[in-house]
């Protein structure tokens, strides 16, 4: 059965009405911030790279083929978090306060968690998403040589909060 004009024209206004990032029309539009206070915001995501024991041994021996994964991948996770806005087209540009980027190998994989802070009026949701991302894919490509099956999985927010 097919849905009348009326029927479709109430979904799509409350689909609209949802997304912040549509305007009326259902163009994208960047959300206006202007009318909210500044506060302090925290967001903190996780992911990580599942990967052969063999790839965390050479890891911890620090014998990678490309040297210090490990620190590579928290550099790079944090200047992607400073670029979320210019990855991401609709993002504002952020004064980001601090980026804590947590690296931590285990038997089969890599566990990787960032906090970003900022004093701002939007979150840094999407930096600390950027973040986790950017890092995993940077020890996949330096670990790529010797673990061809590695799989980034997981990368979620986990919390986020104003104060």
């Amino acid at each position: 059965m097919r849905s009348s004009l009326a029927e479709r024209s109430s979904a799509h206004h409350l689909l609209v009405k949802r997304l912040s990032h549509l305007d009326r029309k259902g163009r994208a539009t960047m959300v206006d911030i202007s009318p909210k206070l500044p506060q302090y915001r925290r967001a903190v995501a996780k992911g990580e790279i599942r990967c052969a024991p063999a790839t965390i041994k050479l890891l911890r021996q620090g014998k990678a083929p490309k040297g210090d994964v490990l620190a590579v991948a928290r550099v790079a996770g944090i200047q992607a978090a400073k670029q979320t806005a210019n990855l991401i087209p609709l993002c504002h540009p952020l004064p980001i306060d601090s980026i804590h980027l947590d690296l931590v190998p285990r038997s089969d994989r890599i566990q990787i968690c960032a906090e970003v802070r900022v004093h701002a009026r939007t979150g840094v949701e999407m930096e600390a998403l950027t973040a986790v991302s950017v890092a995993a894919l940077t020890l996949y490509d330096m670990l790529k040589a010797v673990d061809r099956k590695m799989v980034i999985q997981n990368i979620h927010l986990q919390s986020k909060e104003k104060f």
